[in-house]
């Protein structure tokens, strides 16, 4: 079983940068395809980036070059560096994995960009 659990979200100004952390718990962290979604208020939750565990990256077309997707597997971690922020990006901020054929979300955490 996996626990994700998100932080680091919060208030900020267009522009502006926030880093999400999700903390996975389990021994098999290094394994796992790590996941950004959203869902901004009355819209459906939308994927954002993916990391592999070859450290590969990719990126939904309306992040690219803001938001950078990283790993640190000895701290069983999963960022997400967000720059540049636009008040389009206010949404819930859910980490999400697959692993032994079950689906694994955090609860979310509140990114919220002002005009």
């Amino acid at each position: 079983q996996v626990q994700l659990v998100e932080s680091g979200g919060g208030l900020v100004q267009a522009g502006g940068s926030l880093r999400l952390s999700c903390a996975a718990s389990g021994s098999i962290f290094s394994i796992l395809v790590m996941n950004w979604y959203r869902q901004a208020p009355g819209k459906q939750r939308d994927w954002v980036a993916t990391i592999y565990n070859d450290g590969s990256t990719t990126y939904v077309d309306s992040v690219k070059g803001r938001f950078t997707i990283s790993r640190d597997n000895a701290k069983n971690t999963v960022y997400l560096e967000m720059n540049s922020l636009k008040p389009e990006d206010t949404a819930v901020y859910y980490c999400y994995t697959r692993a032994r054929n079950y689906n694994y979300w955090g609860q979310g955490t509140q990114v919220t960009v002002s005009s």
